[in-house]
């Protein structure tokens, strides 16, 4: 019996995979998660994103923040011969789960990562962005199907696989 390799993608990171296994990140508040997926390379890209803009220079972490993450999601697409154009992407989070009524981080990233995505040419296939709730995401790599919960409710489908693209 073949078991699924899970590559889980904590705050900060920035992972990928291809042809088989899934990437899975939990616990998602006030972050964006950036499931990012190529049908023809079976590859797939993931990146907990914390925080809104590019990293100060001395940041160790450069990961957490949208720029730099999303940066590091091309350089993986390129390295391994992957066009932007091919990509599926699909977002996931930004909730206020403190519930502050000057909570201003989940609007920040928001604007932010989609911004930046959109600059640099990506198509968002599907998001679950905002409200109150914690959030997870899973991607499948044979198929590209991207699934989430939202607080305490039952996971669903986000977008799936082997879809004609948006």
């Amino acid at each position: 019996m073949l078991t699924e390799e899970i590559i889980d993608v904590n705050t900060g990171e920035l992972k990928s995979a291809n042809n088989n296994g899934m990437l899975r990140s939990v616990a998602i508040g006030s972050c964006i998660v950036a499931a990012c997926y190529d049908g023809r390379k079976k590859l797939g890209v993931m990146a907990h994103i914390m925080l809104p803009g590019k990293a100060p220079a001395r940041a160790e972490a450069k990961s957490k923040y949208a720029k730099d993450a999303i940066d590091g999601i091309v350089s993986i697409l390129k390295a391994n011969g992957s066009s932007i154009e091919s990509v599926d992407v699909c977002l996931v989070g930004a909730g206020n789960v403190l519930r502050k009524d000057n909570d201003s981080i989940c609007k920040a990233n928001i604007r932010s990562v989609t911004m930046i995505l959109a600059d640099m040419g990506f198509m968002v296939s599907a998001c679950v962005l905002g409200g109150f709730e914690r959030k997870s995401i899973r991607m499948h790599l044979d198929n590209g199907a991207v699934y989430f919960t939202r607080g305490d409710e039952k996971e669903q489908l986000l977008w799936g696989g082997n879809h004609p693209r948006c």
